[in-house]
């Protein structure tokens, strides 16, 4: 795969490349426009910043929550260095072994019924990882985070990708591999800059396209924000399907019972750990078994997603949890992340070792365990 040119990768992200220039015969051909979108993400991410500080006196972006967003966002995509996507492996396997028909892989037809094709796959996908626990157990890190910024945009998790492909797998009975795999970048591309709360409103696209104003309900722990608003590219699934909801009172971000750590292995794993102990303590194998196939606040003789009652009141005035550490130690941490930045990049350029893999992680983890200080907090 060859990388594309920076404009590319940065209209990429806002869906402004034609059909002709990002159309492929072989999978191989398809340029990797996540990786090359690296830059973008970080000069987005400054500029957030400054507008932010800007705008309202203070930084949307806090070290300890942005590195760790970005920590989480790093390691998800360490499976990609071992091997394809879980997504992209099978579906080429039944496109080879079972496709119907196969559409010009050359043709704007083909490039438009992909784009929502995949974007309607992503919603049930998206749509599943909140209603059934043992998906949400991977796909609550991306809602781990107390803020909405950039950042929170690369919170990923490691697992979820091991669950997604099946959603995608009836398009492979017909559009080609190589479309299939631009466009599962496209719309993971475009979820980033949606993830802001310096955009409010823009008007009559609101009703089409997801937006920031529709992401900030779905990333909000208010009873009237959960499970709302799965759409990636589009929001019409959701009106469709009876999942929307309008912005009203303010959003308060992050899971309904906060985890308030740093460390990126609980971040990636703690539920897991938690669905475990929640299913040990009931009796019949049908109920230890709805605890992980049910949805996450599933009780015995609850509905199967189960209810808000044991949910906390939002008031609108929690504080995130916001560790305070000294100058120095900050110091420390960013030069020495902005590095491990460096070097993560090149894994992706030269494939490099087992053992760097291994030092990338043990970076991370150890910058993870120096920001969750629980020496002071407001």
């Amino acid at each position: 795969m060859e990388p594309p040119s920076a404009s590319a990768a940065a209209r990429a992200m806002f869906l402004m490349l034609t059909p002709n220039e990002s159309s492929f015969e072989k999978v191989e051909d398809v340029p990797l426009y996540v990786q090359q979108a690296t830059p973008v993400f970080v000069g987005l991410m400054l500029l957030e910043l400054l507008v932010g500080v800007l705008k309202t006196g203070a930084p949307v972006i806090t070290i300890s929550d942005g590195l760790t967003s970005i920590s989480a966002g790093m390691i998800s995509r360490l499976p990609y260095l071992l091997m394809r996507g879980c997504e992209l492996s099978a579906y080429v396997y039944v496109w080879n072994q079972h496709r119907l028909v196969e559409l010009p892989w050359d043709s704007p037809w083909t490039w438009w019924f992909t784009l929502l094709g995949v974007d309607f796959g992503y919603y049930w996908v998206h749509r599943t990882a909140h209603e059934v626990a043992i998906l949400w157990a991977a796909h609550q890190v991306h809602h781990s985070s107390e803020y909405y910024n950039l950042t929170t945009a690369l919170r990923q998790s490691l697992t979820q990708q091991f669950a997604s492909w099946i959603f995608y797998l009836p398009l492979a009975l017909a559009v080609p591999p190589s479309i299939f795999a631009v466009h599962i970048q496209l719309n993971l591309l475009y979820q980033f800059w949606i993830h802001t709360e310096l955009i409010r409103d823009l008007g009559p696209l609101e009703w089409v396209f997801n937006t920031p104003k529709h992401h900030r309900v779905h990333h909000g722990r208010n009873i009237y924000c959960i499970d709302k608003n799965y759409g990636g590219i589009l929001i019409i699934w959701d009106r469709l399907f009876g999942t929307f909801a309008e912005e009203k009172e303010k959003v308060i971000y992050g899971l309904v019972f906060p985890i308030n750590t740093f460390q990126i292995l609980h971040v990636q794993l703690h539920y897991y750990l938690d669905l475990w102990r929640r299913s040990d303590t009931y009796k019949t194998f049908s109920d230890k078994l709805s605890t992980f196939i049910k949805g996450p606040s599933w009780q015995p003789g609850k509905a199967r997603l189960g209810d808000y009652e044991n949910n906390p009141k939002v008031t609108g005035k929690e504080v995130p949890h916001y560790p305070i550490w000294p100058l120095h130690l900050q110091v420390y941490v960013v030069i020495h992340f902005l590095l491990v930045l460096f070097i993560y990049h090149d894994l992706f350029e030269h494939k490099m070792a087992f053992v760097s893999l291994s030092l990338l992680y043990w970076a991370l983890q150890s910058f993870s365990l120096l920001l969750s200080t629980k020496k002071k907090t407001t």
